[in-house]
């Protein structure tokens, strides 16, 4: 085992100056550039990737990135980073990130990237962060990391069985994002074209069934425009931890908007925690419960997480509404599905405001209109979507388990408290 600095074994490498790359040279296609909304933990979010052209690429070569590379980004959530694997290789790093590139040949990166990802190193990096109104990064903080180093072979076992646990999480999102385009595109067939099954078992619109002017809106007979605030029973949001608790203290995770995904899941990757004391102060504001919708409030909209067991574990920050459902208008599950809808997202969107990170504000969410059928057409609607839900529901299940395996494993092998075997 040898300590050394991350300077010390690698090269950083901060992006281009934002005079160097303007917003005018991003293209609809290209070359996939890394920005700060992309670096997940260890993973690129490929969602709402920036590109840019040949020309632009060919100009800033030397941010070029290789295979082994790890991405940090430089504001906001800065102990988080993703590993540039075969296929990214040639993408472009972003303005606000810092590259570190392994040029030490007996360090195996994907082993840096995990040691990276223990909660030690991800709370120096938080701590040591700089920035009074946001968290900012630089190359000297990510340079003084310290990284205990097995030797080669050792440090590739680690990483391939944290890799083949990843592995099957990655599959089982690939499944969970197949489930929720499903579900979405039935939502949208349905409550959004109203084409939702007629009495003979006919799409509803395009078969001429009677269509209403009202309010601004042409829908069907016997449905009704609402605004949010009409159709839910309480909507509630977690606490900021400012002088109220600490951070990393215990074992109940702390989910913020960083752990809700576009395929309404809970990714706890990287999560931060509690202790018991802070779940208490915080469960008294948020009071989350099963059937609950957590809603990113942040930029980019559509993150959400249909509550399906008991969160005795968990909770949520001031950045997460907890919307509840009045079961007597609408279900969870069709409230999960109009947030997670292309149309709301477009509508919430342009009403965004904040200059730093653009978020929709509850009174604005609770003004939002949108069309509600009557209950009988939307419990025929979740039972034609009953196994779709129920197969992600149990994949969400599994993803969990190995999430919380390979975070229990990543420590135990990092300092030596496992070892592999032959």
């Amino acid at each position: 085992m040898r300590n050394v600095k991350l300077r010390d074994i690698s090269e950083l490498k901060t992006g281009p100056f934002g005079t160097q790359l303007s917003a005018s040279e991003y293209v609809s296609e290209g070359i996939p550039v890394i920005n700060v909304k992309n670096i997940g933990y260890g993973s690129i979010i490929e969602t709402g990737l920036d590109c840019v052209g040949a020309n632009t690429l060919k100009r800033l070569s030397e941010h070029i990135l290789k295979v082994g590379d790890i991405v940090f980004g430089r504001k906001g959530s800065v102990d988080r980073h993703c590993l540039i694997r075969k296929d990214q290789e040639g993408w472009m790093q972003g303005s606000d990130c810092i590259r570190v590139r392994i040029l030490d040949d007996s360090v195996y990166p994907e082993f840096v990237s995990y040691y990276l990802l223990t909660n030690a190193v991800k709370m120096k990096i938080n701590n040591s962060a700089v920035g009074s109104t946001m968290a900012s990064l630089n190359t000297d903080i990510l340079g003084d990391i310290d990284i205990h180093l097995p030797d080669y072979i050792e440090q590739k076992r680690i990483a391939l069985i944290l890799g083949t646990i990843d592995k099957k999480i990655s599959k089982n999102n690939m499944i969970n994002d197949y489930l929720e385009e499903m579900a979405k595109t039935t939502y949208d067939y349905w409550f959004v074209q109203f084409d939702f099954p007629d009495e003979n078992g006919k799409p509803y619109k395009s078969s001429d069934g009677e269509m209403i002017y009202t309010d601004d809106h042409i829908i069907p007979k016997g449905w009704k425009i609402c605004k949010i605030q009409d159709i839910i029973s309480s909507i509630c949001t977690g606490l900021n931890p400012r002088d109220n608790f600490s951070l990393g203290s215990g074992n109940i995770k702390y989910i913020t908007v960083k752990n809700l995904t576009t395929n309404g899941t809970l990714d706890f990757t990287g999560c931060d925690t509690i202790d018991e004391s802070a779940r208490t102060i915080v469960h008294n504001r948020s009071d989350i419960q099963i059937g609950d919708i957590l809603f990113a409030s942040i930029a980019p909209l559509g993150r959400c997480y249909l509550i399906q067991a008991e969160p005795t574990d968990w909770d949520i920050n001031e950045s997460v509404f907890s919307i509840r459902a009045n079961i007597d208008v609408v279900t969870p599950t069709f409230l999960y599905l109009y947030f997670m809808s292309d149309a709301f997202i477009k509508q919430a969107t342009s009403s965004s405001t904040g200059s730093i990170f653009k978020g929709i504000r509850i009174s604005t969410l609770l003004d939002t209109e949108l069309c509600v059928p009557p209950l009988s057409v939307i419990t025929q609607f979740e039972d034609k979507l009953a196994s779709t839900l129920s197969l992600k529901s149990k994949s969400c299940e599994e993803i969990q388990k190995l999430t919380n395996l390979r975070d229990w494993l990543l420590p135990m092998l990092m300092n030596g408290q496992a070892t592999i075997e032959n």
